[in-house]
């Protein structure tokens, strides 16, 4: 199974550091997360109207068209937290392979990042399939972003979470790699038809609508595959000892006891914009960025 996982002191016990040869081929000569720019800080940045302890986000796809870069900009402005997790999929490397898309939002995302951890925020990147050529900078830093394969994090309450992506977890991911990515090419289709479906509601004066996910929760596949994935990852976070597990990939925001811990996933920000919170007192809350009319709200 996957390497040990750390506290937050962003490295993994036992690793060696990255040889020359892995950080200078071809396709790792590039940092997954572009070196801070110096630009200062936006005059029109509002100061942060919630302050948490923690912060996890996930499945956020910059480079893609679907992802709602200008919600997850709001959010990260309206924010502020002592640790912020980006629960990996955060680049698409697979889209940004067969076509470039890289808008000034996504940049402004990356820029945000930067600068939240230029000011003293924590913030830990745990690369997933969709990013996985960043799993090969593990152990090191970027423009004060730390790089690791899994990680374990401790509440204020004590309680301590293993926090991954989840992909390993994903028997598609890991021994069908074609009929991932034959699966990727029509989840970009129903991402189309949620744009233009929701173009449509927004015209009519309706509220953001996810077509795509109800989609896919009516399919009774999907059903499954979602609850085998829950299960299998509780399942590793009961074995090895911890409170709970912390985790993105599967795009199902949700927050629920299995197997004697405490399941959290953090969603994504193509189509539900959902993250994952921490209060003061180590208290867990998933919360949902509305589309249309920018409230941050609980989701149900």
């Amino acid at each position: 199974m996957a390497s040990t996982a750390t506290k937050v002191t962003y490295r993994v016990p036992g690793q060696a550091p990255l040889t020359a040869r892995n950080q200078n081929t071809p396709q790792n000569r590039c940092p997954p997360i572009p070196p801070e720019t110096g630009e200062p800080e936006p005059a029109d940045d509002p100061p942060p109207v919630r302050k948490y302890r923690s912060i996890w986000i996930s499945d956020i796809h910059l480079g893609t068209r679907g992802c709602k870069a200008e919600q997850l900009l709001k959010f990260l402005r309206e924010t502020e937290s002592e640790f912020l997790y980006l629960v990996g999929d955060v680049i698409d490397g697979w889209r940004l392979k067969r076509s470039w898309y890289w808008p000034q939002t996504h940049n402004d995302v990356v820029q945000k990042i930067l600068r939240k951890a230029r000011k003293g925020t924590k913030v830990i990147y745990v690369p997933g399939n969709h990013d996985e050529m960043a799993r090969d900078y593990t152990g090191l830093q970027f423009g004060g972003v730390a790089v690791e394969r899994e990680v374990i994090h401790e509440m204020a309450d004590g309680r301590r979470f293993l926090v991954l992506h989840g992909d390993e977890f994903d028997v598609i991911v890991q021994f069908a790699r074609p009929l991932a990515i034959l699966g990727d090419h029509a989840y970009r289709l129903a991402l189309v038809l949620n744009t233009w479906f929701n173009a449509v509601r927004r015209h009519l004066g309706y509220p953001y609508f996810s077509l795509s996910a109800k989609l896919k929760h009516k399919v009774k596949n999907a059903v499954e595959f979602i609850s085998r994935f829950e299960q299998a990852i509780a399942q590793e976070a009961a074995g090895r000892g911890v409170d709970g597990v912390i985790c993105g990939h599967i795009h199902h925001a949700e927050m629920r006891q299995m197997h004697g811990v405490e399941y959290c996933n953090d969603g994504d920000w193509v189509e539900s914009c959902t993250a994952l919170v921490e209060h003061l007192d180590g208290r867990l809350e998933i919360l949902h960025e509305t589309q249309y009319d920018h409230e941050l709200v609980p989701a149900s």
